[in-house]
Formats: structure tokens, C-alpha cells, sequence
């Protein structure tokens, strides 16, 4: 059975939820086949994650033109790069640490040195942008809430800092693990449950506000 086929019978649709040996027996798949650069494997990632990564980088950039020009490169670096995946830990926690990585670099070049200056200094980024991501496999904010709430979430989330916004899409919207957020963003796990309380003690208020204005149903 090839690397493609291997992998879809895992996570067929309609297939029960993949055991931990089926996630790492996938992991390790994915990495064999990355070695190899196959093409039908590229495809068939790029299928999957396409709404989660792009979901992700426009919540970090909060501007669409940047994160569809991000996306781009994301999947050229796990192209060209794809023999550094050692299939050790979840494929997408390596490839959100490589988008995270991309938009470092990117403000790199407008003489930020990490997301911790570009949180530090906020800027244009961080202003609220509304916008909606179709995915057909929805986080844990999408099956806990209707459109509406998805909406206001969406806009709360943007109005955060830079990092406590990452780490709440991160474990929310992605559901990435304490542990997989700190490999994502090289941070000690204090650092990110530290970040995870203050944004969710940020959020929190918002939400709260925006449910107060909802107009009554009569």
C-alpha cells in the first residue's frame, strides 16, 4: 500500500477516531513520504490543512493579502524541506512552526526580531479585520458555538495581543495540546499557560460585551 493510500484508510471519512499507534503510524508515513517529495502526498496535506493553516496565519498576520502570500511559502518550505519532518511529533505541529517561523522572518524585514516585539509593539497588525474561513472540520470554538458566536469570537480574538490571540488559536481553534503550543512557539510551558490565562481573561470581557448587545428576539 503506498504512503497516500496508507494514509487515507486511517482517516477515512466517516472512519472511527484514529488511535494513538494510527497517529503515529500516519506521522511516520507523512515523514517517509516527505523524504521522497511525493507529489500525491503533498496534495493530499495540503487538502487537509489547507483551511487550518491559512485559518492560522491570518489570525498571527490579521491581514489576508500577507497570509495568502504566507500559505505560499508554508507549503514550498515543506516541499523543499519536508526530510527535516521526522514524524516524531504531529505533522501539523511542524507545520504551524514553520508558518509561525515564515511571519517571523517576514517582520524580521520591517525590523521586528520576533512575535514578542510585534506584540510589544502592536501596530497594524493588530487591528480587529473580520473575516471566515470555511473548514470542513471544525475546531472546538466552531461545534460550541453557531455562526454568530463564531463571528464574535473571530472579532474578540483579533483584538487581543498578538500572542495570547496565537495561543488561544492555537489550543481552541487548532486544538494543539499545552505541549504541542510550546514547540510551536519555541516557549517554555509556563510561558504558554501564563499566555492561555491572560488571553483568556482578556477574551472573556469582550465576549461578554458583545453577547450584551445582541438584540432581543420577540
Amino acid at each position: 500500500m503506498s504512503t497516500v493510500s496508507a494514509i487515507r484508510a486511517i482517516f477515512a471519512p466517516g472512519s472511527a477516531a484514529a488511535t494513538e499507534e494510527q497517529v503515529r503510524q500516519e506521522n511516520l508515513a507523512v515523514a517517509e513520504g516527505l523524504k521522497r517529495k511525493d507529489a500525491a502526498l503533498l496534495d493530499l496535506l495540503i487538502v487537509r490543512y489547507q483551511h487550518r493553516l491559512l485559518r492560522y496565519l491570518l489570525f498571527l498576520t490579521g491581514n489576508r493579502e500577507q497570509a495568502e502570500d504566507l500559505f505560499q511559502e508554508v507549503w514550498m518550505r515543506v516541499l523543499t524541506r519536508g526530510s527535516q519532518f521526522n514524524g516524531k511529533s504531529r505533522f501539523e505541529t511542524w507545520l504551524f512552526t514553520i508558518a509561525r517561523n515564515l511571519v517571523i522572518d517576514q517582520r524580521r524585514k520591517k525590523t521586528m526580531s520576533s512575535l514578542d516585539e510585534l506584540f510589544e509593539a502592536g501596530g497594524e497588525d493588530d487591528r480587529p479585520l473580520a473575516f471566515e474561513v470555511a473548514d470542513q472540520e471544525p475546531g472546538p470554538f466552531d461545534r460550541l458555538s453557531n455562526v454568530e458566536d463564531r463571528e464574535q469570537i473571530s472579532t474578540a480574538l483579533l483584538q487581543l495581543d498578538t500572542l495570547y490571540r496565537e495561543v488561544l488559536v492555537l489550543r481552541f481553534h487548532e486544538d494543539l495540546s499545552l505541549e504541542e503550543i510550546s514547540k510551536v512557539t519555541q516557549a517554555p510551558l509556563s510561558t504558554v499557560k501564563s499566555r492561555l490565562y491572560r488571553g483568556m481573561a482578556s477574551i472573556k470581557p469582550r465576549l461578554e460585551r458583545a453577547q450584551n448587545r445582541r438584540p432581543e428576539v420577540v
